[in-house]
């Protein structure tokens, strides 16, 4: 019983072995160095994301800080992008003038 143990754990022992060495082996391939590089470039572009949203996130929450503070400070709302991206500008015509000024008058 216990030699037949012992040769379920060198089974076991060389089946592992192998296959590291096998992997081992490929990482110094082309191919293997390229999926390694791949792997790298895509972690670092996952990580730039996140960067990226933490940044904007960030900007967002500080942007909110500031025009709180000037909206205490005078009193007055502060206009911020979204509100001007929703409005659009009126029509040439609808300002005083501006027919007037088409036609030359």
């Amino acid at each position: 019983m216990k030699r037949l143990f012992w040769l379920g754990v060198g089974m076991a022992a060389g089946a592992y072995v192998t296959r590291r060495a096998t992997q081992a082996a490929h990482s110094l391939t082309p191919a293997g160095v390229g999926a390694n590089l791949a792997d790298g470039l895509r972690e670092l572009g996952a990580g730039l994301g996140a960067f990226g949203a933490e940044v904007r996130a960030g900007m967002v929450a500080r942007e909110q800080e500031l025009n709180e503070l000037v909206e205490q400070r005078t009193g007055m709302p502060v206009p911020t992008v979204s509100d001007a991206v929703g409005e659009p500008d009126p029509e040439p015509a609808s300002r005083p003038g501006a027919r007037a000024r088409r036609a030359g008058r």
